[in-house]
């Protein structure tokens, strides 16, 4: 893994991304976990820091792993692309990256994901389920329902970016149902009380 992180630190495959980056974002936690979450580029808070997830959005997905009863260390989280998408002209904000940015950038995830293993994958949003299955139309149809990626179980869901925009108990209801049926995969307890979070009163 430490091979692979200064390969993917010195890549150079897309100039463009090269010359806009701060940090290659490669990914953080466990190389032995059961658990390994999939998003889809670093943002400008990843970029600065060089680890994925560590924005609003990342915050949250912390409080949904330990919820889970788990923690960043003992997961496995990283992103189809490892290098921010570029937004010229612009001061702020993101852009989904391309069809050709991930197909570039996707050999280093997918050497992650051999090198881990891992019994489940979680998969963060339409545009890491089509990164991976090479499904676009909406992630509303194969969210909740069990994936095989490379003869490992994929659980598409929301990407906690939109559940900062739509705050609906009913919106983290399905996450949530979707992180049950993870821990029923992975054979990990679940408590009265985590079964019915979000559950509207």
């Amino acid at each position: 893994m430490a091979a692979l992180r200064e390969r993917a630190s010195a890549c150079l495959k897309c100039p463009h991304l090269v010359q806009s980056r701060k940090n290659v974002v490669f990914g953080v936690g466990d190389i032995h976990a059961a658990l390994m979450f999939v998003g889809e580029a670093p943002g400008a808070d990843e970029d600065a820091q060089g680890e994925p997830f560590v924005g609003a959005a990342g915050q949250l997905l912390t409080r949904i792993i330990k919820t889970m009863g788990l923690s960043r260390e003992t997961v496995y989280i990283a992103n189809i692309l490892k290098c921010r998408p570029d937004t010229p002209g612009q001061s702020a904000g993101n852009r989904k990256p391309t069809s050709d940015e991930m197909k570039t950038c996707l050999p280093y995830l997918l050497a992650q994901i051999d090198l881990i293993r891992p019994k489940v994958l979680v998969a963060l949003g339409a545009t890491a389920i089509e990164g991976l299955l090479g499904a676009g139309g909406g992630i509303g149809k194969l969210r909740g329902k069990f994936q095989t990626f490379r003869d490992i179980p994929l659980m598409p869901t929301f990407h906690p970016a939109y559940l900062l925009r739509n705050q609906a108990l009913t919106e983290k209801r399905k996450v949530w149902e979707d992180m049950l049926r993870v821990m029923e995969k992975l054979e990990m307890p679940v408590s009265e009380k985590q079964r019915n979070y979000f559950l509207t009163p």
